[in-house]
């Protein structure tokens, strides 16, 4: 398909839809017990985003689940799996930086 057959939605998409889904998805697999999986499209959210706004956010979510991660990995008495082992605050704070991730998504789609 050539550049002057796409919709114009298409060719000015200013935010990858691999970002926004990831965006969406991160969250879910976190709330669902899959949070080591979350890492998936959480790294990348963080390496597609093209927007700074969105790179920003990305970073902060990152930044939110490499906490608990890296506490998980070091601890030598840790659960067997990171769901299990996530401490409740982080079980707000991961979807509550994805939440800012969604609005910056948004808000780059729209300029």
């Amino acid at each position: 398909m050539s550049a002057t057959s796409m919709s114009p939605m298409r060719q000015h998409r200013r935010v990858p839809l691999a970002v926004t889904i990831s965006a969406w998805a991160a969250p879910v697999m976190v709330v669902g017990q899959f949070a080591l999986l979350a890492a998936v499209p959480i790294v990348i959210a963080l390496l597609r985003a093209r927007d700074r706004a969105v790179r920003r956010a990305a970073g902060l979510v990152a930044a939110v689940y490499a906490i608990p991660l890296v506490i998980w990995l070091t601890r030598p008495d840790g659960a067997p799996s990171l769901s299990k082992d996530l401490h409740p605050v982080f079980l707000g704070l991961i979807p509550a930086a994805s939440a800012v991730l969604i609005v910056a998504v948004h808000r780059a789609g729209r300029r």
